[in-house]
């Protein structure tokens, strides 16, 4: 479902910990972050939440200040 979204240019399901997983994901910029926000697979994983996780999961925003990409 990510693949379809256009600007959403990197995509990334990690795990944390035994038991703590997260998603990292970036943007083309902040339309492309609501659209995704929006978008299929984030419906997908509100619907199926209950079922997934033990707890709501977290959506925290945070600010790339360098990067290092490749050309």
């Amino acid at each position: 479902m990510v693949s379809d979204e256009r600007d959403t240019t990197a995509w990334f399901a990690i795990r944390m910990g035994p038991r703590t997983f997260g998603i990292f994901d970036a943007f083309a910029d902040e339309r492309g972050r609501e659209a995704h926000l929006q978008g299929k697979l984030a419906m997908q994983i509100r619907s199926k939440a209950p079922e997934l996780f033990v707890k709501t999961p977290e959506i925290q925003r945070v600010e790339v200040l360098a990067d290092k990409l490749p050309h």
